[in-house]
């Protein structure tokens, strides 16, 4: 079935059936065919009723629609491929077209494996000469399916491998004379030619006594060649000297095919790499899958052990057991002449391994011998290329993490069988192999290592890993016993210039341009245009890794990093390089700064994205060297970056943590630290207090200075709006007329924004912010256009045009993802998500909310994450889910920790927390506190949100006309309605409902007259 399951068809006429109908499938079998299947010589009298009672019993045993009535007759409706018989003899006749030997065996064996017993077993049809012959007929060619089989196994060098199979198989038919002589081969191959000896006469004995005649006469050549010792291992073991592996080949299945197709199509093939990523493996693995199509072999040349000035010719000629063929000739006789001489008609496959410390020797024997031996194919390892015309590259990479994780299962299985497979121990290993950049021969030696250690020591512990990972099998090569020796390897075989590059290279985190490469490694002897050229040489030994579509980075892998770092420490070079790379880095963010506010921030952001991990490490580089100039000047460049590129958590750690560094730093660098600094500490909930004392220092250092950032002169009107609370909206006037076109489109934001909150929205500040998204959008600085569309956004919004705010917010999101700044997505995000669900829009509101969802998995910002869970919150409450609101206030509350106790914070999560309680006396204490938090914040929204919660209370108390009081007071301390506000909407209803149209406009009036701190407190204390 196609779910897997079993079908039940009883009978053996009712099996019939179906057989006949599956072998010819898609075909309408005729109903006389039928009959003569099922009962042969002997059909009922009512033979098509029979017939088709048969017919409507299968139906019923599968599923609708399988078997298709005709008029003639009945239709199996499947493809051939669903029948197994039907497919074994499609692969049987794949298998006798396939010109490779290994291609062939695997589809035989993939035929023979469809067998699950006799043909048609279980049938027992006695009458049916038919049903008969189409068994006899299968069963013939599944015992020739085995002998194609088990010839081309043995042909391909794996006699000793089937001699048990061959054995069962000559028992059960001891006349199959093609059984009989793959089986005498087979044990030859083994090494047991008396045994084959006895086969031969078995079978000699079979014949005489069932058929009465001799063997073939192929069988009695083979007996004969036999005796005359002209078979034998020693024939097939000529054809190749590769050994056989004692470990099983993981990982590398898609390489090997890859290669084979390269040897396929060129004469030289090269596999590149770092050492320990197992070329030489994959390369013996791929010529062992090719040995049945080289007629005269494939033969390992092991280099390694040759010395720098060893002879590839010679070190050939004794691979391919030719050495001799030179004895005779003439001491000054050229081991490539003799080799090309007893080569040149080969069709053979030579692997030339490990040649890069004689590269230039190997490179210009491939050459010649190529060119002399036109059927010879070269199969190279290095860890350069050759460089010869029509080499073909592969580059054996590090694995991924599913198959490296694959093959430390396999080797540690090897050592220890309690390993376990839960998913921490996954997890671990997965930390491992990822340690370990996927390298077979690293992950082999900490397999190794796992005899005496556990999962969890080993990962703990590969910090240290050249001293961790020295236990290789004492049969290999020196340079592969230890992860030192491989690597050391490497380093022996480069220039003095090429070795200063590489350690330089260690100090960068995250890989290097090249324009970094050159400033932080050039000097002492190497010229700022030679480290291009010396770049390119250590990428081509494997030693760097080039990333990137466009202008490349030059990347180290983790082993050959920690090997470069404890080589620049002990050149005594690590502070010069450190300070080098920082350098470098305060340059290019300083360099970036001005242009993050502008059109060209993308491509900015971009490139300091690149270099993440760069500017991380020199500034805890600097804070760690107690450099506070270069810390400060660092965080000064690179803090918009961090706040524009999603990067605010970690941003905020390092900025502070460069403030606290003692020691002399510029005016200007202060100035702009302390600055950014405030941008950051009050992004969130309540963080106008956290801010008081960074403005306070960003003021009075900006003020000593006369060339400034842009971004400075944002803090006089920060510093104003603390000595003058009442001036907001003049404070950022006064930077209308700033020769700065971001800090003028900035601050008309700002005047917009202040103007909303202190209850003056209307057609002035909408037409504020609209001319400040024109500014934004003529710098096409996308930061500020999405602050002017989020704003924009809410004021429709609170007008109740959902739709409109919805589109805003999107466009918004829009704008604010190119330049990467998460944190933002997710609060816009979430604002959405509430409008839909005010709209009406269920699933866009959970799409909206799933999306944020899916962004703060990347953050680690806590204001983000705040605003998801108190918005995750409301949501929840407006849909009746009161548990899944306190649970998300309580996530809320715990992610802001003390900042929860600050005024605007409480009063929001109290005022959330009145909706939730069932008991009007629960409700009144939580309406209590918001109001007293709520005043004591004097923020004009979070006031008139409050007051729509006391009209909450009212209501709940049965104060009707105090409940439309309060929502009246509530927009007047606004400014205009909220219908983004479900509650308000609600209460206004049900004081409509109770006291009619005429009443509420009444009282309305009297609470837009009356004292809304006085209507407040009345009804909290009644």
């Amino acid at each position: 079935m196609d779910d897997g399951s079993l079908a039940d068809v009883p009978g053996a006429r009712l099996r019939a059936l179906l057989i006949a109908l599956a072998l010819e499938p898609g075909r309408v079998v005729s109903k006389a065919t039928l009959i003569d299947w099922i009962w042969g010589e002997n059909p009922p009298a009512d033979a098509a009723n029979a017939l088709q009672r048969l017919a409507s019993r299968l139906r019923k045993a599968l599923p609708g629609g399988v078997v298709d009535g005709q008029t003639g007759g009945y239709r199996l409706t499947v493809g051939p491929e669903a029948v197994d018989a039907l497919r074994f003899e499609d692969l049987l006749a794949q298998a006798r077209q396939a010109e490779s030997r290994p291609v062939r065996v695997r589809l035989l064996r993939e035929a023979l494996a469809l067998w699950r017993g006799a043909a048609m077993q279980d049938v027992g049809l006695t009458d049916s000469e038919a049903f008969d012959a189409a068994a006899t007929r299968l069963e013939a060619l599944r015992l020739t399916a085995m002998e194609d089989r088990f010839e081309t196994e043995v042909a391909l060098g794996q006699g000793a491998e089937v001699v048990a199979e061959l054995t069962d198989a000559v028992t059960a038919h001891p006349l199959r004379e093609r059984l009989v002589a793959a089986l005498m081969r087979a044990l030859v191959a083994a090494g047991r030619n008396a045994e084959a000896l006895l086969v031969f006469e078995g079978a000699r004995e079979a014949l005489a006594n069932a058929l009465g005649v001799d063997p073939s006469p192929e069988l009695a050549a083979l007996h004969v060649a036999l005796l005359r010792g002209e078979v034998g291992r020693r024939e097939e073991n000529r054809k190749s000297n590769v050994r056989a592996e004692l470990t099983s080949f993981v990982g590398r299945e898609a390489d090997a095919a890859a290669v084979r197709e390269l040897i396929s199509g060129h004469r030289l093939t090269t596999l590149v790499g770092p050492g320990g990523s197992g070329k030489t493996r994959l390369a013996t693995e791929t010529a062992r899958d090719l040995m049945g199509d080289m007629p005269d072999g494939v033969w390992l040349v092991e280099l390694a052990a040759i010395g720098a000035d060893g002879d590839v010719a010679q070190a050939t000629l004794a691979a391919l057991g030719l050495r001799d063929t030179l004895l005779g000739t003439a001491p000054s006789a050229d081991p490539v002449d003799g080799l090309i001489a007893a080569i040149r008609e080969r069709e053979a496959l030579v692997i030339l391994d490990n040649c890069e410390h004689l590269i230039e020797a190997a490179a210009k024997f491939a050459d010649r011998v190529l060119g002399e031996c036109r059927r010879l194919r070269i199969l190279a390892t290095s860890r350069e290329p050759l460089g010869i015309t029509g080499e073909a590259l592969w580059l054996v990479e590090p694995l991924a993490s599913s198959p490296a994780v694959r093959l430390l299962q396999d080797r540690a299985g090897a050592v220890r069988k309690d390993l376990g497979s839960d998913e921490h121990t996954l997890s671990t290993m997965v930390r491992v192999c990822r340690a370990l950049d996927g390298m077979p021969l690293a992950i082999e030696l900490a397999a190794a290592r796992l005899r005496t250690m556990t999962i969890d020591q080993l990962a703990n512990r590969l910090d240290h890993r050249f001293r961790l990972l020295t236990g290789g099998s004492r049969t290999a090569m020196p340079r592969h016993k230890t992860l030192r020796a491989v690597v050391d390897w490497s380093w022996e075989l480069l220039t003095d210039a090429e070795r200063m590059v590489l350690r330089r290279l260690s100090v960068f985190a995250g890989g290097a341009s090249l324009e970094a490469a050159e400033g932080v490694c050039a000097g002492d002897g190497v010229e700022q245009d030679q480290v291009l050229e010396l770049l390119t040489s250590l990428a081509e030994k494997s030693l760097l890794v080039t990333e990137g579509d466009g202008a490349p980075r030059y990347r180290m892998l983790g082993t050959i990093k920690e090997y470069a770092a404890e080589r620049l420490a002990e050149a005594g070079e690590l502070e010069l390089a450190r300070r080098a790379h920082l350098a470098y880095f305060i340059e290019l963010t300083e360099a970036a700064e001005p242009h993050l506010r502008r059109i060209e921030q993308i491509a900015w952001l971009a490139r300091l994205e690149a270099e993440h991990d760069n500017i991380s490490a020199a500034m805890r580089g600097a804070i760690t060297a107690g450099d506070a100039q270069a810390a400060m000047r660092l965080a000064a460049a690179a803090g918009w970056y961090w706040w524009l590129g999603g990067r605010r958590a970690e941003g905020s750690e390092l900025m502070i943590a460069a403030t606290t560094i003692p020691g002399e730093v510029t005016d200007e660098v202060r100035a702009m630290t302390y600055a950014l600094v405030v941008l950051f500490v009050t992004s969130g909930r309540g963080g106008e207090r956290q801010g008081v004392e960074w403005i306070h220092k960003a003021y009075r250092f900006s003020q000593q200075i006369q060339h400034r950032n842009p971004l400075l002169d944002l803090v006089v009107p920060l510093e104003r709006m603390l000595q003058e609370p009442e001036a907001v909206v003049p404070a950022f006037e006064a930077l209308l007329d700033s020769e700065d076109p971001w800090v003028r489109a900035l601050a008309r934001l700002q005047v917009g924004k202040m103007r909303a909150v202190l209850g003056q929205g209307g057609q002035d500040t909408e037409a504020s912010l609209e001319r400040a998204l024109a500014e934004f959008q003529k710098l096409g600085e996308r930061f500020g256009i999405s602050l002017a569309l989020s704003m924009l956004a809410e004021q429709l919004g609170t007008r109740g045009e959902f739709a409109g705010a919805c589109e805003r917010y999107e466009q918004a999101i829009a704008v604010v993802t190119e330049v990467g700044a998460i944190e933002d997505v997710i609060q816009l995000r979430t604002q959405q998500a509430q409008l839909y669900w005010r709209q009406g829009d269920r699933a866009s509101s959970a799409a909206a909310l799933a999306e944020a969802e899916r962004c703060a998995q990347a953050v680690t910002w806590p204001h983000a994450l705040v605003e998801l869970a108190l918005a995750k919150a409301e949501l929840a409450r407006w849909g009746g889910d009161t548990d899944e609101a306190r649970r998300q206030l309580a996530v809320a509350t715990a992610l802001l920790g003390d900042d929860a106790e600050q005024a605007n914070i409480r009063a929001g999560i109290h005022d959330v927390l009145g909706y939730l309680a069932d008991d009007l006396g629960e409700a009144r204490a939580h309406r209590v506190t918001a109001w007293q938090a709520a005043s004591e914040a004097a923020h004009p929204p979070l006031t008139a949100q409050v007051l729509v919660g006391i009209a909450d209370l009212a209501l709940r108390s049965g104060q009707y006309e105090q409940a439309a009081r309060l929502l009246a007071a509530s927009v007047a301390v606004r400014g205009l309605p909220d219908h983004a506000n479900p509650e308000a909407d609600r209460i206004e209803r049900e004081a409509r409902r109770h006291l009619g149209e005429v009443r509420f406009a009444e009282v309305t009036q009297e609470g837009k007259q009356t004292s809304w701190s006085q209507l407040a407190e009345v009804t909290l204390a009644s």
